[in-house]
């Protein structure tokens, strides 16, 4: 199941007004809490508790702010660059999930590839912006074995808005778009084989092709030493190539989490920063 992460979000000088100076690093630790299901398609979800580091870093190349951690390898100028990205994925055991008992569990995955991104719009002193965030990622699993889980294509439409609705401070960040997976990524979470088909669970074999669709909502705040955060992310598998797979028993579901986090240290050097 894919997780969505809790992403670290967020003068002397003559800056343009979206610009302002800002600690080249930040560093610090919370904690967060999510509930999420077992897979996307899984009736079954849990809650976890995981540490939070918060990390933020303004290079060059290397930056993780409010729009994620990430390499920059091409950048087209203030419309937009092609990044490195990096996400995650949990592990699932197929004791505690009644659909996929006597299955092999899910390994829990890094995933890494290329993401255009395109802004469309941003408003005076850069309040709101609108882009297109085009991520391709690699799934590497890391069980008993390394494999991999295969390719997947996530296009959405992102909304940044800061100070929103006028409360000071706290940013929104809304995104939503189709979801597309090979082959190979589909049969790992979905596919059936002969030897673990059962009355109630028919063999099945996946196939590429469209994945369903997710809106994510985000809601975040940097106080002077703390950060807060939550999001909503809800689901929806219709149409997906995989949707009658016996593993999928809900075509529709949300997942949400909370977060804090305490800024512990940053450095001396400024730089300039949206």
């Amino acid at each position: 199941m894919k997780k969505t992460c809790l992403l670290i979000l967020g003068g002397a000088l003559a800056l343009p007004a979206h610009a302002e100076l800002k600690p080249k690093w930040e560093l610090g630790l919370g904690a967060s809490t999510v509930r999420l299901p077992d897979y996307r398609g899984s009736d079954e979800s849990r809650n976890y508790a995981f540490p939070l580091p918060y990390v933020v870093y303004r290079g060059d190349t290397i930056k993780a702010d409010r729009e994620g951690a990430r390499a920059e390898l091409l950048d087209f100028g203030d419309e937009a660059h092609l990044d490195l990205g990096l996400n995650g994925s949990i592990p699932v055991s197929s004791v505690r999930n009644h659909a996929r008992q006597s299955m092999p569990s899910l390994s829990g995955a890094i995933e890494v590839g290329p993401a255009l991104e395109v802004h469309f719009y941003r408003s005076d002193e850069d309040r709101i912006r609108l882009k297109m965030r085009v991520p391709i990622t690699y799934g590497v699993t890391l069980g008993h074995d390394i494999g991999t889980d295969g390719w997947q294509a996530s296009p959405n439409l992102n909304l940044d808005i800061r100070s929103v609705a006028g409360f000071t401070g706290w940013n929104l960040t809304m995104l939503a778009g189709p979801i597309y997976g090979t082959r190979q990524r589909h049969a790992y979470f979905y596919d059936v084989a002969p030897q673990y088909a059962t009355a109630e669970r028919p063999a099945y074999q996946a196939t590429a092709g469209y994945s369903g669709a997710q809106f994510i909502a985000g809601l975040s705040k940097r106080y002077e030493r703390t950060w807060v955060g939550a999001f909503m992310r809800y689901d929806n598998l219709n149409g997906a190539v995989f949707r009658d797979s016996p593993l999928v028993k809900t075509r529709s579901y949300l997942a949400g989490g909370v977060a804090v986090a305490w800024v512990l240290g940053q450095s001396s050097e400024m730089v300039e920063a949206p």
